[in-house]
């Protein structure tokens, strides 16, 4: 596979870049070293080795969701600066 002019010419397009004939040279010859350098890992004998989608194991560390009483209000109330019908009472923040 390699990059053509063409291509490097669309994709600046969509990009909304306007390229000169240098640039657009330049950018198809990195493409193309870039493309032949990653051509390499082909070369590689990967039977045998399992995919991975992590380098190290991934596990969750949440604990499981349990249901349980929740405190009354006049515990929560304890905690609260001010308290009008059973709610915090905070300064408002709108004018």
């Amino acid at each position: 596979m390699s990059i053509t002019n063409q291509d490097v010419r669309h994709v600046a397009k969509l990009a909304r870049l306007n390229l000169s004939a240098e640039e657009e040279q330049m950018f198809t010859e990195q493409l193309n070293a870039i493309l032949q350098y990653a051509e390499k890992l082909n070369e590689l004998d990967t039977d045998g080795v399992e995919p991975t989608t992590h380098v190290l194991p991934v596990s969750n560390v949440m604990r499981e969701d349990v249901k349980r009483e929740s405190l009354p209000i006049e515990k929560v109330m304890l905690n609260a600066p001010d308290e009008e019908d059973g709610q915090f009472k905070v300064p408002a923040v709108l004018e």
